[in-house]
């Protein structure tokens, strides 16, 4: 078993220390703040700081991105168990630099949630799409992120397209 997986499987560790020990996020020097029990609210601080500096001074968009791509996997693969669940895109508009800290906010609606469970019935499989985003610690919207969710059965392979 690798060292991620090792990671996220184990019993011992709190969802809170998955995260901030997910291998990826090692040197971010996140700050898990908040976790609901369901995974439908999640917020962290992504640290202002030397290594995640750009030459303007600002927090690298390429930290960003790293941490907003897998959120609102990890939040649906722990609401919907049973199904693979992968980020299929992500776009990120960077609306303000980020010259402080910045905490990312995500939230699976009740809304939400019950239209994927309803097309997951119906169709087998979801590609809902989120929104959420990075705030600086004045609250000012700093980059907001779209990120499309593949939910597919187990096992699942996607039909071959011919190349005719």
């Amino acid at each position: 078993m690798n060292l991620r997986r090792l990671i996220w499987n184990s019993r011992w560790l709190t969802d809170k220390q998955r995260i901030a020990w997910y291998p990826p996020f090692w040197l971010m020097r996140l700050k898990v703040l908040e976790i609901s029990p369901c995974w439908r609210t999640v917020r962290i601080l992504l640290r202002h700081s030397w290594i995640a500096t750009n030459s303007g001074g600002s927090l690298f968009g390429g930290f960003q991105a790293c941490l907003a791509d897998p959120i609102a996997a990890m939040s649906c693969a722990k609401v919907f168990p049973g199904y693979s669940v992968w980020t299929r895109s992500l776009h990120l508009d960077f609306r303000h630099e980020g010259r402080t800290g910045l905490e990312l906010r995500f939230s699976l609606s009740a809304d939400q949630e019950q239209q994927i469970r309803e097309e997951l019935e119906r169709k087998g499989r979801s590609t809902p799409e989120f929104t959420y985003a990075f705030y600086q610690d004045d609250g000012t919207l700093c980059t907001e992120i779209k990120a499309r969710i593949a939910i597919r059965p187990k096992g699942y392979q996607p039909p071959k397209r011919s190349n005719k």
